[in-house]
């Protein structure tokens, strides 16, 4: 979680509001009065994409719990990990549940005390979070070369090259870096928009089908046996997917079909 201390001592944390308030000081008045820096977007999937990665989130339910109940599936689909923290009036409590994925809620009246309360205890169970994924990833050593291994795929970061089976993979700089991108993150999905931003930049004004040409080459170029680990999720995106898994389930198709052809 992104956070500063200030002149003054006190702890500055970045903080994403999503409303569909033209008043977003309305939306939870005691967020003002506290010290941190506090960014408005729109409560709408396109602000996922312009949302920080180290943030917290407060989403704005008082008034369209449909659309915040959305938002919060959306976000844990994309593989994000931002702490949400959920903006309700009193009626709001009866219809949220744990499947949501908040990390909390906050009534829209609530204090400058009890919000700051809430908003640590939020960033101290998110570095928590982080420092238990962080252990729980692929080993630091399969990158100390600048290479990223996935079965038989190999992603030489350092060289801005890619083979399969020792065989280099031609790539133009694009589809290496797409390549490179989707496998650093394995099982994360991501839009296309959030694909188009973090490899392209936010100085590229092409449109998000510029993705998927390159998805399909990139597709067409790992060839027939290992097209399938760029995985498309319907109405979403794409994500890797480490093509060990597959291995496993074609051992096992095969084991059961020599089963079937014994019997």
């Amino acid at each position: 979680m992104t956070t500063q201390t200030s002149e003054k001592g006190r702890i500055v944390t970045d903080l994403t509001l999503m409303t569909f308030s033209h008043d977003p000081a309305s939306v939870l008045p005691s967020l003002a009065l506290l010290s941190h820096r506090v960014r408005v977007l729109p409560m709408d999937a396109a602000s996922l994409v312009k949302m920080p990665e180290n943030t917290i989130l407060f989403l704005d339910g008082r008034d369209d719990l449909a659309t915040a109940k959305t938002l919060c599936r959306l976000i844990h689909a994309s593989g994000l990990s931002t702490p949400i923290v959920l903006i309700l009036t009193e009626g709001g409590f009866t219809v949220v549940t744990a499947e949501w994925g908040v990390s909390d809620v906050v009534v829209s009246t609530a204090s400058p005390a009890e919000v700051e309360g809430r908003l640590r205890l939020v960033s101290e169970r998110g570095a928590t979070t982080h420092m238990a994924a962080s252990g729980a990833a692929p080993a630091d050593d399969e990158q100390e070369d600048g290479l990223i291994r996935s079965g038989d795929l190999v992603v030489d970061m350092n060289g801005y090259t890619a083979n399969l089976r020792g065989i280099p993979i031609d790539l133009a700089y694009k589809e290496f870096e797409l390549l490179k991108y989707l496998v650093q993150h394995p099982g994360r999905v991501f839009t296309r928009a959030q694909l188009l931003q973090e490899v392209w930049g936010y100085d590229y004004y092409g449109g998000t089908r510029t993705v998927d040409v390159h998805i399909r080459r990139l597709r067409a170029k790992l060839g027939g046996e290992y097209e399938h680990v760029i995985g498309t999720v319907r109405n979403v995106g794409y994500r890797f997917d480490p093509p060990e898994d597959d291995e496993e389930r074609t051992q096992a198709k095969a084991a059961a079909g020599h089963s079937l052809t014994e019997q």
